[in-house]
């Protein structure tokens, strides 16, 4: 119907071409049935470039200051799908004929200077194949493609797009926005698409976005539809929500029609300004694509297109068998016999505005605001040649226009200017700027009546916080959704978890595992790793906090180093009584017999050796810390230096018995005794040493205890502090030797065994001092040293003088010489 013609012309002094995608054939491979062309059906959404491009010419005939005394006309062909009917109408363009005779035209002067060509990449390029040959400006209004302006072929060709390389970025903004994680992604297997694909999947994973599935579809109508099912049964068993389309507009149109024939699927889609919706589907009150998310390109409303819109009629434009077309089939009129376009028993006073905005938009879309740019481009390109041509000869005469389209490449591809919506444009390809979206929601109402509602903005020249903006309340979301979608692949960790991946599978797919000990995870979900605590603080139990820890020690509140002190007193106040003892009893033969002077020195050094166990309690300053290893050393080497001079002295007073000689005279001398500060002096020596070298300082273990920070002494050298043990221990090994050389030895009140005894249980305790003390931490381990000097401290006392004090007090009649020599040689009145 109404294809008499093949083109809809209006004259001018210079006309522009137009080549848009009016009809489409609608074959039975769309519908599953034998594969031939059935009819052909008008674009009606498509239509309103026809309608942008008149508006803009009769805007600029009217427009006394741009092309003064010059009218524009326009000459409008359909660009069906086939390649070949496209070629057929550029050669009907050029020729004047509908026969296709190449280089030649019938027209006595062509007035054709440039040509509007679109949507999709195929059409501008097989077009741009043959108008490049005759150096014709081709101005595209379709989405700008980079392929279209890197080819070398198409240096005729302008596209009025912005570029679309903030458009990924937009709608990643958007599922930041709204927290989703996991994503499907449903892209045309095309150059365009691809490159889409890599820009959208990188600033996914910059921004920890996942793709829960990819499907890359055919471009072509009978491969799309051949397999469709598979596609949609991928997209209906994900768990994604939140699904991108991206395509042009037959793609989006063909996934739109085989979703709505396959089922309804709920999701949130986001796509762009091409995707259209089927107008031919049932009138479902809210269907599959209610709720919609379009990226559409920002720009300014044209004043009066609206206006022009609603008073465009047939009988305004007569020469229009297109709008005549729309008429017929929107408002049911009859056909003229007489005249086969002519419309009759239409509606009175009949309108565009009258149809749904799913058929008819009265807004301005990307495509033909695009169109208008593109007649106002050539209108000033047309308007800069005039005046320079004014400048050097005249520009009229009897034939019209003295220049080529050629002519025109020099002015337009630098060409720049507002267009009356005051909008810059710039058609110099390499300066093009990226686009502004403005973000459209998609509502659907009864009987399919589609509208499209401004919900948000997005500019890549903002600063990131501010680059999206969005009115959340005023979004629909898909049928049955009354609450933000959530589209995640795992539940976000609570605070105290982290996310441990699941194998094999994407990083937005995982477990939550608690956080280990003395980590944390706050408030902020999802954290690949917990966040330690400072030294100074500690974990709650929750795993979501870090507290400060409390500074503690050993001190004399705790029990434990109540416990400690007391019995230290205790041992103290015991030796004390020994001292006592012995002194009180210092003529008896038990103490005569066990050197006294010996024993009185070992008694003190014992009472210190308690004491200073003192100092490793409380809360430790500079002195206690300097105090407490030294005083330790030189307290037990007195000790054990004195063990070791009463060993010598046994020994000596059993194995050196000939009267007269030197050793025995040195024995009477008390030679022996010398030991004690011989080796008291080798002992103070390496203390001064550590003193003067790394002394010990007040330091503070952050880690022996969960949530405590204990104050300790550091022993500065640990080198030096395992030194003066070391001399500890030598001495003590030495002194038990000797008394185990000696343990056999007629001693008087077997002194020898007592000391033997005494150092068995001395070197005992501080061998298994070592192991305990480097497994410990903390406080524990200042108890487990003072444990220890308790522990030898008190074997010393009880081996070498808990028998005696009990032969003193409770056993006297062995405390004579009587005793003695009964003790010595049994039923003997006379010692041995």
């Amino acid at each position: 119907m109404f294809t008499s013609k093949s083109s809809v012309y209006k004259d001018g002094d210079a006309v522009i071409g137009g080549f848009f995608p009016l009809h489409t054939f609608i074959t039975d491979s769309d519908i599953n049935k034998p594969t031939e062309t059935i009819y052909t059906q008008l674009k009606t959404k498509n239509y309103q470039y026809v309608l942008a491009l008149v508006f803009a010419i009769e805007e600029i005939n009217r427009n006394p200051y741009l092309l003064p005394n010059m009218s524009l006309g326009f000459d409008l062909y359909n660009v069906p799908y086939t390649q070949w009917m496209t070629l057929k109408s550029s050669l009907i363009w050029l020729t004047g004929l509908n026969k296709y005779v190449p280089n030649y035209t019938c027209r006595r002067q062509s007035k054709s200077v440039a040509a509007l060509t679109g949507t999709s990449w195929a059409t501008c390029a097989q077009i741009a194949t043959l108008l490049g040959l005759y150096k014709f400006p081709q101005l595209t209004f379709g989405p700008f493609d980079p392929i279209l302006s890197d080819n070398s072929q198409s240096l005729s060709l302008y596209q009025m797009a912005p570029k679309d390389t903030s458009l990924a970025l937009g709608m990643i903004s958007l599922i930041l926005h709204f927290s989703w994680t996991w994503v499907g992604l449903v892209i045309s297997d095309d150059h365009d698409g691809i490159q889409f694909l890599s820009d959208v999947t990188e600033a996914m994973e910059r921004n920890r976005v996942c793709v829960a599935f990819l499907e890359m579809v055919p471009v072509t109508t009978v491969s799309y539809f051949t397999k469709a099912w598979s596609y949609h049964r991928q997209i209906r068993q994900s768990s994604a929500d939140v699904v991108i389309i991206y395509g042009d507009a037959d793609f989006l149109l063909g996934f739109t029609i085989s979703i709505d024939q396959d089922s309804i699927i709920w999701k949130v889609w986001i796509t762009t300004s091409q995707w259209v919706i089927n107008t031919e589907k049932n009138n479902f009150l809210l269907d599959t694509f209610h709720g919609t998310l379009i990226f559409s390109h920002h720009h300014e409303e044209i004043s009066g297109f609206k206006n022009f819109i609603e008073t465009a009629t047939p009988s305004k434009y007569p020469e229009d068998f297109y709008l005549a077309e729309l008429w017929n089939s929107s408002f049911n009129c009859s056909i003229s016999e007489s005249h086969y376009e002519t419309l009759e028993t239409c509606p009175l006073n009949a309108s565009l505005a009258w149809l749904p905005r799913n058929i008819m938009d009265m807004s301005m879309t990307d495509g033909s605001y695009n169109v208008y740019n593109a007649v106002y481009a050539v209108a000033q390109t047309l308007h800069e040649m005039m005046l320079q041509q004014v400048e050097m000869q005249p520009m009229w005469n009897v034939q019209g226009l003295t220049f080529a389209p050629w002519q025109l490449h020099p002015f337009l591809k630098n060409i720049q200017f507002n267009n009356p919506a005051g909008d810059q444009v710039n058609m110099d390809q390499k300066r093009k700027l990226d686009a502004e979206y403005d973000i459209l929601n998609f509502w659907n109402f009864p009987e399919g009546l589609g509208y499209k509602v401004k919900v948000g903005h997005f500019s890549p020249y903002l600063p990131k916080d501010c680059q999206l903006s969005l009115t959340k309340d005023m979004i629909e979301w898909a049928t049955g959704i009354t609450q933000i979608p959530h589209s995640v692949c795992s539940e976000s960790c609570n605070p105290g978890f982290r996310k441990s991946p699941q194998e094999g599978k994407a990083s937005c797919c995982f477990d939550c595992t608690p956080c280990p000990e003395n980590e944390i995870s706050n408030d902020t979900a999802d954290l690949d790793q917990c966040m330690k605590c400072a030294d100074h603080q500690y974990a709650n139990v929750e795993r979501n906090q870090c507290l400060q820890k409390a500074v503690t020690f050993l001190g004399y509140e705790d029990p434990l180093g109540k416990s400690l002190a007391c019995t230290a007193l205790g041992f103290s106040v015991l030796t004390v009584l020994a001292l006592g003892i012995f002194v009180k009893h210092r003529d008896t033969p038990i103490v005569k017999a066990n050197n006294r002077v010996l024993s009185y020195v070992l008694l003190i050094s014992l009472t210190f050796c308690f004491l200073c166990s003192l100092l490793f309690i409380g809360r430790p300053n500079t002195a206690t810390c300097i105090l407490q290893q030294t005083t330790f050393g030189m307290v037990f080497t007195v000790a054990v230096s004195t063990v070791l001079a009463k060993t010598i002295t046994v020994v000596l007073a059993f194995k050196i018995t000939a009267p007269g000689r030197r050793i025995r005279h040195l024995l009477v001398s008390g030679a022996p005794n010398a030991v004690i500060p011989i080796c008291s002096l080798i002992q103070l020596t390496l203390c001064g040493i550590w003193l003067g070298t790394s002394p010990p300082f007040i330091d503070t273990d952050v880690h022996a205890e969960y949530a405590h920070i204990i104050i300790v002494c550091n022993k500065g050298s640990a080198t030096a502090f395992y030194c003066v043990l070391g001399y500890l221990g030598s001495l003590a090994l030495g002194s038990f030797t000797v008394a185990f050389l000696a343990r056999n030895l007629p001693d008087t009140f077997n002194e020898a065994k007592f000391l033997t005894f005494s150092m068995v249980v001395f070197c005992s305790v501080w061998v298994t001092f070592l192991p305990v003390y480097h497994s410990t931490k903390g406080k524990v381990m200042v108890a487990v040293e003072v444990f220890s000097i308790l522990a030898s401290s008190a074997g010393l006392l009880g081996c070498i003088f808990a028998p005696k004090c009990y032969v003193i007090l409770l056993r006297p009649d062995r405390n004579s010489l009587h005793g003695f020599r009964d003790k010595v040689h049994p039923g003997s009145n006379k010692p041995s």
